[in-house]
């Protein structure tokens, strides 16, 4: 199945553009994908954490993605 990731904050800096489209197995978990993308882009490790979303909730790392899913990695941010 092919997944489509929105990019935010450094997330989208580390990997250079605001989405990605990565081909997965049926049944990936979040976790997995994280591992996947950790691995191709070493700097996304270095985060202190890395919320993933998926179709506008946050997700656990053992939530099941589907192909229709909306999908968003989302740093830590500050503010004031």
């Amino acid at each position: 199945m092919n997944l489509k990731i929105a990019l935010f904050g450094i997330a989208r800096e580390i990997v250079g553009q605001p989405s990605l489209e990565v081909s997965a197995p049926e049944g990936q978990s979040v976790q997995t994908l994280l591992a996947g993308l950790r691995e191709q882009y070493p700097a996304l490790s270095r985060l202190s954490s890395l919320a993933v979303a998926v179709n506008n909730e946050y997700a656990e790392d053992d939530t099941t993605l589907s192909e229709r899913d909306e999908i968003a990695l989302i740093p830590p941010v500050s503010g004031g």
